[in-house]
C-alpha cells in the first residue's frame, strides 16, 4: 500500500482534490480574456424625456447650491463694516436713481462697491423705496445699515429758529439767507401772522412751506391765549391781542418784563389813554423793515402815521411785529 492509501480515521477531512488545468497551445495563450460584453439599459432609460429630466434636474440642484452660496455671500457683506471712517452727512438729490445713489455713496466713502450696492437693493426689493434726502451715516456703517437709512427715510433734522419780534419782512429775508431752505417766498406775509419759535426742517424744504407752518401755528397759539384771556381785558377780538402783544415784544426783549409792560399798556386802554409806545413810531415810519438806524427825533414823536400811538388813540390798525407766545400770554 503506497503513502497514498494511508488509512484515514474517521473524523479526518477528505483529502483535496487537485485542480486540473486544461494544457493551452502557445498561440491560445497569447490571445486576450474575452470580457463580458456592458448590459445595455433599457429603452425607458434611453427616452429622450428622461435625458432632459435629468439635466433640468441636475441644473435646478446646481442653481440652488449657487443661490444658496450668493445668498450667503451676499449676507455676509450686509452685515460686514464698511468703510467710513467717521460718520458723514450725505445728500441724496431728488430724481436720483439707485446707480446714481451707488457712485455717490461710493464717492462719498460709504460703501465700497456700487454693484454690490445695487444687487443688494434688488435682492431686498427696495428699489422703489430709497429716498432722497440728508442722511447721516455712522463710522463703518454696514451696507445693511446704509440701505435701511434710505429706506426708512431718516434725514437729518436741522432746527431755524425765528426769534420774537420780527417783523415778517425780516423773516423773510432770514429765511431767503438760509442754505437750508429752497425755492422761493411769494409774498410778504401779513404782520403778525408768524410764530417766532424754533423749528425742525429737512435739507430742502420749501420757504412757502416753512411759511405756512410758521402761520398755522401763530394761529393755534393766537386761538389758545385768546380762549383763556382775562373777563375784564379792554380787547374785543383776537386781532387786538395780537397787536398789542406785538407792542409788548418790541418795547422789551426781557421775559420778565412782559408782564409789567403788559400790565402798563391794559391799564392804559382802560382809562382811555394814549399808549405813548416809542416802536410804534417807528414802524409808521419804516414799516417793515422794522429798524430805523438811529435815535427817534423829537418832530417824529409828533408825526402823524396810523401806527404813532403818541397821536392815535388806542391801538394802531395792526400789529408791528410777530409776538411769540410768552407775549401773547402777558
Amino acid at each position: 500500500m503506497s503513502s497514498n492509501d494511508t488509512p484515514r480515521g474517521p473524523g479526518a477531512p477528505p483529502p483535496a482534490e487537485t485542480k486540473r488545468i486544461a494544457p493551452r497551445s502557445p498561440r491560445a495563450a497569447l490571445e486576450p480574456e474575452r470580457v463580458p460584453a456592458p448590459v445595455r439599459r433599457s429603452a425607458r432609460a434611453r427616452h429622450p424625456l428622461v435625458v432632459i429630466g435629468n439635466a433640468i434636474f441636475t441644473f435646478l440642484v446646481l442653481l440652488a447650491v449657487v443661490v444658496g452660496g450668493a445668498v450667503w455671500v451676499g449676507k455676509q457683506r450686509l452685515d460686514d463694516v464698511g468703510p467710513l471712517a467717521e460718520e458723514k452727512s450725505v445728500l441724496i438729490p431728488r430724481g436720483a436713481g439707485i446707480r446714481d445713489i451707488a457712485d455717490q455713496l461710493v464717492r462719498e466713502g460709504v460703501i465700497d462697491h456700487p454693484w454690490t450696492f445695487v444687487g443688494a437693493v434688488v435682492f431686498r426689493k427696495a428699489r422703489e423705496d430709497l429716498k432722497s434726502g440728508e442722511y447721516l451715516f455712522q463710522k463703518q456703517a454696514s451696507l445693511g445699515d446704509v440701505i435701511d437709512t434710505l429706506v426708512e427715510g431718516k434725514v437729518v433734522q436741522h432746527t431755524i429758529t425765528v426769534p420774537e419780534g420780527l417783523t415778517s419782512e425780516q423773516i423773510v429775508q432770514r429765511l431767503l439767507e438760509s442754505d437750508l431752505l429752497a425755492g422761493n417766498i411769494r409774498e410778504i406775509p401779513r404782520e403778525g401772522s408768524l410764530l417766532p419759535e424754533t423749528y425742525k426742517v429737512v435739507r430742502g424744504t420749501p420757504r412757502d412751506q416753512v411759511i405756512q407752518r410758521m402761520q398755522q401755528a401763530q394761529r393755534r397759539v393766537l386761538q389758545e391765549v385768546w380762549d383763556h384771556r382775562m373777563a375784564d381785558l379792554p380787547l374785543r377780538t383776537p386781532e387786538q391781542l395780537l397787536t398789542l402783544a406785538s407792542i409788548v415784544e418790541k418795547e422789551t426783549g426781557k421775559p420778565e418784563e412782559r408782564t409789567r409792560v403788559a400790565a402798563v399798556f391794559v391799564n392804559r386802554l382802560k382809562q382811555r389813554m394814549r399808549l405813548q409806545s416809542d416802536p410804534t413810531i417807528i414802524y409808521g415810519l419804516v414799516g417793515g423793515k422794522g429798524t430805523l438806524g438811529r435815535p427817534i427825533m423829537r418832530s417824529e414823536i409828533e408825526q402823524p402815521t396810523p401806527y404813532n400811538t403818541y397821536v392815535i388813540d388806542g391801538l394802531p390798525p395792526g400789529p408791528i411785529a410777530n409776538p411769540g407766545r410768552a407775549a401773547l400770554e402777558a
